[in-house]
């Protein structure tokens, strides 16, 4: 054991010590229970909670202190979280059990469990219409949920493989679909497919970010690109090189900052000069494998799962005061 944390803390001291343009630097890491594998994480920045999925179950941090808060269990193959906080409810998609678990965001207690498509991975909250929308990769559909009652209010077959989805709360939901190298537009109130756009160059898209205010959004592609579209003509206005293997991207509206997390054990990070304009400033390390994160709005605070040495961990990135 004493060898496996020397191990992690020379690990730590090594990525501390590159910084980069952006003024990020590895602030500490937080030891997690249990073996596995993760997917995304999401940060309920109002709350002050972190949601981190981890292979049957999902570990959940005080985004302040760093501390457990609880552990949301029986999540078989968990995917993604989504929040409805002014419904008091989490929805976790449990990928290899075909259905999405409801949890009571207070307690972190499981209330119920809906059936899905196949194999459902992605999946976000819409306020313009209360409905969580589970991203079902193994059947090429999207299930619809009433948040209040966990009832299905449809299901949209979305034509190809889903990946990531993002939402802008006035009742468009933006999905990628990676096979098609598409980007799909949602209507969450008719619950039909308004528009579907290619994204050439990029090809498999996986990750998505979304830029309310200027209606952009960030796509990670597998072909090493980071692709921005206009939301609502689908258009993609630029494309930028990045490294291998994207799974996660974030935008934070205050710093104007891009971050795309790559398995290969860093995150590419862009500025926002204007709306289809964007500067690289290069990348910070992360690990081999890292490649999901989760961005906390109000800290501007990156989290990305990590495992060193059989120790299954999340790294916690401050941004200095410039």
């Amino acid at each position: 054991m004493k060898g496996i944390f020397a191990c992690v803390v020379a690990v730590v001291g090594l990525i501390a010590a590159t910084a980069t343009p952006s003024g990020y630097r590895l602030a500490s890491q937080v030891p997690l229970p249990g073996a596995g594998g993760w997917d995304y994480l999401t940060v309920d920045a109002s709350a002050r909670r972190v949601y981190i999925s981890h292979a049957t179950q999902v570990e959940v941090l005080d985004a302040d202190t760093q501390k457990s808060v609880g552990t949301i269990l029986y999540t078989q193959g968990v995917h993604g979280i989504a929040l409805a906080p002014g419904l008091g409810r989490g929805f976790i998609s449990a990928g290899k059990s075909d259905f999405v678990v409801v949890f009571d965001l207070k307690t972190l207690k499981a209330i119920s469990t809906v059936k899905a498509g196949k194999k459902p991975d992605a999946i976000v909250f819409d306020p313009a219409t209360n409905l969580v929308f589970a991203m079902n990769g193994g059947s090429n559909s999207t299930t619809a949920i009433n948040a209040a009652d966990g009832s299905v209010a449809g299901t949209i077959d979305l034509g190809g493989g889903p990946e990531f989805s993002v939402a802008d709360g006035a009742g468009k939901v933006w999905v990628n679909l990676e096979d098609k190298s598409e980007l799909v537009q949602i209507d969450s109130k008719s619950l039909k497919v308004a528009n579907r756009w290619p994204v050439a160059p990029c090809a498999s898209p996986s990750s998505m970010a979304f830029d309310a205010t200027n209606r952009r959004i960030f796509i990670g592609c597998r072909n090493h690109l980071m692709a921005v579209a206009n939301a609502d003509t689908g258009r993609i206005v630029a494309s930028y090189p990045i490294g291998d293997h994207v799974d996660a991207s974030a935008f934070d509206p205050e710093t104007k900052l891009v971050f795309n997390s790559l398995g290969e054990g860093s995150i590419a990070i862009f500025q926002q000069d204007s709306a289809d304009s964007y500067t690289a400033l290069g990348s910070i390390s992360t690990a081999q494998g890292s490649k999901t994160m989760a961005l906390d709005a109000k800290t501007h605070r990156l989290y990305v799962p990590s495992l060193q040495a059989g120790q299954f961990a999340v790294l916690i990135f401050d941004r200095e005061e410039k």
